[in-house]
């Protein structure tokens, strides 16, 4: 008799903990991590912040060197040329 009531206790345990996994399941399964890959909205801005300034300086000073050398007094240089 004691082995029917321990077999009845143990199968009345393994329904209990079944069902008790049955719901916990989902919920521990809703817990998970999501990661969501979308594309952005907007478009991805990159802000490059470039300096020319010395190729434009150099650009520079070569079309007045020249000016210099084709007509020295036009500002008031006299002789010629920068000397480079």
């Amino acid at each position: 008799m004691m082995d029917n009531i321990a077999a009845r206790s143990r199968a009345s345990l393994a329904v209990t903990m079944g069902c008790a996994i049955a719901v916990l399941l989902p919920l521990l399964a809703g817990c998970s991590p999501t990661v969501k890959i979308e594309a952005p909205d907007k478009p991805i801005e990159i802000n490059l912040n470039i300096k020319i300034e010395q190729e434009v300086r150099i650009k520079v000073e070569r079309d007045l060197e020249k000016v210099f050398a084709e007509d020295p007094e036009l500002f008031g240089i006299a002789g010629g040329g920068t000397g480079k």
